[in-house]
């Protein structure tokens, strides 16, 4: 072999190296980005499925606590201190309601229901006319 053609053999390896560093160094780049995205969208899908949860929580519990609001507007001493439970769709809700708390003529409910791990909590006090059996709400909170 000739010098030139031993210069160039080694110009071409050298080519060689720097385009498969390019090529590796490229590959680990897309890597890196795929597994990014990838833990990226399953947090956004837990979260999704965490608010959704919660919001089913919340709408059992104020499903509990209107379906005691009609309880007392059919029977004004309605009371149930251990609670009862409604279902909704496929979760559930303890109700509870108390006469005469926190001041003779109200009544206090308290809805409770749990979706998942997500547990949401509505109180609801009212005012029932032991007379007209007239049912009013004073004050309606999530707690």
């Amino acid at each position: 072999m000739k010098v030139e053609e031993l210069k160039e053999n080694k110009l071409f390896w050298r080519e060689g190296q720097t385009a498969l560093s390019f090529v590796f160094i490229l590959g680990v780049t897309l890597v890196l980005i795929g597994i990014t995205l990838a833990i990226l969208t399953i947090s956004f899908l837990n979260s999704t499925a965490g608010f959704q949860a919660s919001q089913r929580a919340l709408a059992a519990a104020t499903s509990g606590a209107d379906d005691a609001l009609l309880q007392l507007v059919r029977n004004r001493s309605f009371s149930d201190t251990t609670g009862y439970v409604v279902s909704v769709a496929s979760d559930s809700t303890t109700v509870t309601v108390t006469q005469n708390s926190p001041v003779v003529g109200q009544a206090t409910i308290v809805s409770s229901a749990r979706a998942s791990v997500y547990e949401r909590k509505i109180r609801v006090i009212v005012s029932v006319d032991q007379a007209t059996g007239e049912v009013k709400v004073i004050s309606r909170k999530r707690i």
